[in-house]
């Protein structure tokens, strides 16, 4: 019992961290068996029809946020608690009670995210009372985050050893400083907008629409390039497990920094909460103006990500690397990751009539299951330093092609069948 209530307590970064990452992957596995059930409501025969419409709608919302808020940005920002302090030479994390709080904030709201959609709550949900919870737990989660975040933060710019100086931290603590910063601009737009949400839920019910148009509101956090924002730190593992995998010193770090911080910029696309497209149809006056914006909001963080690949992978060139889980895990991490950003690109071209379609959907999977993937590469790479412990290579290594074959599986078909699911919105 000391033990438990030992961990429950504690301000050590290392267990905050941990906390973290292990309720993430619970909730993964969560969000895959939930996944499932609408991958199957989706095949609809009508002598398979798993729940009725209105339950469906539900399922899916919980899903969204199981991937997004339950999934990749906590999984990150554990990981950051857990490994930034140990980059930067710090005794522990800055304001570690803040970390602290930042997971219990995070837990006890999304507790009560899954126990709104179980009451019938949530977005679209029929019971009034369980829709309030949802609006007031989905924002006490994501506050966790922003927390937790600041700590990171605040322990890259005031914690750092003697002599290191922020062009000198390693490329992963970079990009959860650049991501963390992202999120603290990002997500207070989230909370702010669930509590417009919430007086004119509980009230007269006529500014924002109801229960049925919660999703209109805050689609934005659970979609791209939100999600670019939470993915940041899958490509800082990447460039941080592949050059100790080719047994050489990062010969591009500024070019990786610089990437890592392009990338973030998704954050910009994000605060706008509108979809910047690029009209192909009109006149070239209509083009030229649509195409700046889209390339801005759009084009940026795939540009960045393109640049930290392409400046890791100068790595290769002087020494070949060892097959590691690691990298295989970080690798196909940041590929999914870099193809997501790449199909969002071509998502929001106005002609190809994506907007509203499961392609939406496809693009989140890839993003989050890429992400997840260079988490459990971070996880590998760092746990012998972390909890002394190392992991076989050769099993670790099978979960590279697993999630990459379950990754496609999942996202290139609601890519191919690019029309609006029945029944939900995507």
């Amino acid at each position: 019992m000391t033990s438990i209530a030992d961990w429950l307590t504690s301000s050590d970064h290392k267990k905050i961290g941990r906390l973290f990452t292990y309720a993430s992957l619970m909730l993964a596995l969560v969000s895959a068996v939930i996944g499932a059930i609408v991958g199957f409501e989706r095949m609809t025969p009508s002598s398979f029809d798993l729940v009725d419409g209105g339950a469906a709608v539900q399922l899916f919302e919980a899903l969204r946020y199981g991937l997004v808020f339950g999934v990749l940005a906590p999984i990150f920002v554990g990981l950051a608690v857990l490994v930034v302090p140990l980059q930067v030479g710090a005794r522990s994390i800055a304001f570690p009670r803040l970390a602290q709080f930042g997971f219990w904030a995070w837990f006890l709201g999304t507790v009560l995210v899954v126990v709104s959609f179980v009451a019938n709550g949530g977005p679209g949900g029929g019971a009034s009372d369980m829709v309030d919870l949802y609006l007031m737990a989905a924002p006490l989660a994501v506050t966790g985050l922003l927390a937790a975040a600041l700590a990171v933060i605040a322990t890259v710019l005031t914690a750092r050893a003697p002599g290191m100086s922020l062009d000198r931290v390693p490329p992963f603590t970079w990009s959860a400083l650049v991501g963390g910063a992202a999120m603290v601009l990002s997500l207070p737009v989230m909370i702010g907008t669930s509590i417009y949400l919430y007086v004119d839920h509980t009230h007269a019910r006529v500014a924002f629409g109801g229960n049925k148009t919660v999703m209109d509101h805050l689609g934005f956090a659970f979609s791209q390039p939100q999600t670019f924002v939470f993915a940041v730190m899958a490509l800082g593992v990447f460039a941080e497990v592949a050059p100790v995998a080719a047994r050489v010193r990062q010969p591009a770090r500024g070019a990786v920094l610089a990437g890592l911080g392009l990338a973030s910029t998704g954050v910009l696309g994000a605060v706008t909460q509108s979809t910047h497209t690029l009209d192909v149809d009109g006149g070239l006056g209509d083009k030229i103006q649509s195409a700046l914006p889209w390339l801005f909001f759009n084009g940026l963080p795939l540009l960045g990500g393109l640049v930290v690949v392409a400046s890791v992978a100068l790595a290769f060139k002087s020494s070949l690397p060892k097959v590691t889980a690691p990298l295989l895990l970080s690798l196909v991490g940041a590929l999914m990751v870099i193809l997501a950003m790449a199909g969002n690109m071509v998502g929001t071209i106005e002609s190809l009539g994506t907007a509203g379609t499961t392609y939406v959907e496809g693009t989140r999977v890839l993003v989050v299951f890429g992400g997840l993937l260079a988490a459990l590469a971070g996880i590998v790479f760092w746990a012998p330093k972390v909890s002394g412990r190392t992991f076989d290579n050769l099993k670790v290594s099978g979960l590279a092609l697993l999630g990459l074959l379950g990754t496609l599986a999942a996202a290139v078909p609601l890519w191919r069948d690019c029309l609006p699911a029945e029944g939900l919105t995507p």
